[in-house]
């Protein structure tokens, strides 16, 4: 698939999907988002489809203003991966124990640690700067002082939806632990908080989708969203890093002598300090990795239809860009009453995983075919591996 422009708004969109495959009301919140007087470019990836305010598969640079709702609610969320000294032969056959031990040690959906995990008692994890990261947590909006307790007990835990904790093989056999996961609760009430803000300030009341609603640069009300914008961030990233280090953990307990390459980790929803056509922006990726040169990814299709580690070609007209999984093709309201736990069943054969009408909104045929969306985006990436599913947890 070519690179698509699609004019008729103050910027071009910038598409790397058929303009006319994308749902009508995906391509009107781009169109608004294109026409914000801020807006120094917008980049349209190919898992895209409509989300809240801003469209999931959106890349926005903006010159001294940013959009929350650009971020998403889950800010920080996204994707860490470890490849393992581990082949596939290797594993035991009753995966359903070890996927039992791992959901033992990773709360899902609502759960949470029954106290705070200590990073010190988890092996191989980094414990510089965890004390003054808590510490930060007084500095945050008032609005979520009273969720600290429940912020660090939530540190180390999955969540529901989309997120997942898989163990995977890649085409030569080597063993893989990947997982999927952000801010959690914290993050979404911090992001909450300020998209009310946004939206009641003067220069927003004019928008067409109040969604829409940015802070401007020099303003307190913007120094107050990028202040807890990164620390939310930084939750994200510690949350993941500390759900790798309880997965390896459980792995060196059952699978003796198993050891472990660096971690590739990538936010999808986030805010990130960038420049462009000399210019300096804020560009925010909601469902979108980042791609600059030699930069690895990880890009995620559904609980059995594989992950792909890739390596970023730098393409500025994406703004070192690309999509951060499959995409969603159909509402989970829709997955539920379109499949059954029997569809669920087939098209998850040989995946140890939940196979229950808790999951039928995570089926793979709701989600965009994978490999259409790797072909569409050629590009943005280079494939470094090609993982499949042998263990998929979902909240």
């Amino acid at each position: 698939m070519a690179y698509n422009e699609v004019s008729g708004t103050r910027h071009p969109l910038r598409m790397w999907a058929e303009p006319e495959t994308v749902d009508p009301q995906a391509m009107q919140q781009l169109r608004n988002v294109a026409n914000l007087p801020w807006v120094h470019g917008v980049a349209v990836m190919p898992d895209v489809h409509h989300g809240k305010g801003a469209t999931v598969g959106s890349v926005i640079a903006m010159k001294d203003a940013v959009s929350p709702a650009a971020v998403g609610v889950d800010i920080g969320c996204g994707m860490t991966a470890v490849k393992t000294s581990y082949k596939a032969s290797q594993l035991p056959d009753n995966l359903a124990y070890l996927r039992g031990k791992l959901e033992q040690a990773v709360p899902v959906g609502f759960q949470h640690h029954k106290r705070p995990v200590d990073p010190a008692k988890v092996h191989g994890m980094r414990t510089a700067g965890w004390a003054e990261f808590w510490r930060e947590f007084d500095d945050l909006a008032p609005a979520v002082h009273a969720r600290r307790e429940r912020a660090e007990a939530q540190m180390g835990t999955l969540g529901g939806g989309n997120h997942f904790l898989e163990v995977c093989a890649d085409d030569e056999g080597w063993v893989w632990v990947v997982l999927h996961s952000g801010s959690r609760n914290i993050g979404k009430e911090l992001a909450e908080h300020h998209i009310g803000v946004a939206r009641g300030l003067s220069h927003n009341q004019g928008l067409v989708d109040r969604d829409l609603a940015v802070f401007l640069g020099h303003t307190p009300e913007m120094d107050a969203y990028r202040r807890d914008l990164y620390w939310a961030q930084d939750y994200a990233r510690r949350n993941r890093a500390l759900m790798m280090g309880l997965v390896c953990d459980v792995l060196r307990r059952h699978l003796p002598g198993i050891g472990f390459d660096q971690p590739i980790s990538c936010h999808h929803n986030y805010v990130a300090e960038e420049r462009y056509d000399g210019v300096d922006v804020l560009v925010t990726r909601k469902g979108a990795i980042r791609a600059g040169s030699g930069d690895l990814g990880i890009i995620p299709g559904s609980m059995a239809t594989g992950t792909y580690i890739v390596k970023g070609l730098g393409n500025p007209r994406a703004f070192n860009s690309a999509s951060h999984g499959a995409g969603r093709k159909m509402s989970r309201t829709k997955a539920k009453k379109t499949f059954t736990v029997k569809d669920l069943e087939e098209q998850t054969f040989g995946v140890e995983c939940r196979k229950d009408p808790g999951v039928i909104d995570e089926i793979p045929g709701a989600y965009k075919d994978l490999e259409s969306v790797m072909a569409a985006q050629r590009d943005l990436v280079e494939v470094v591996a090609h993982l499949r599913q042998l263990i998929s947890i979902k909240g």
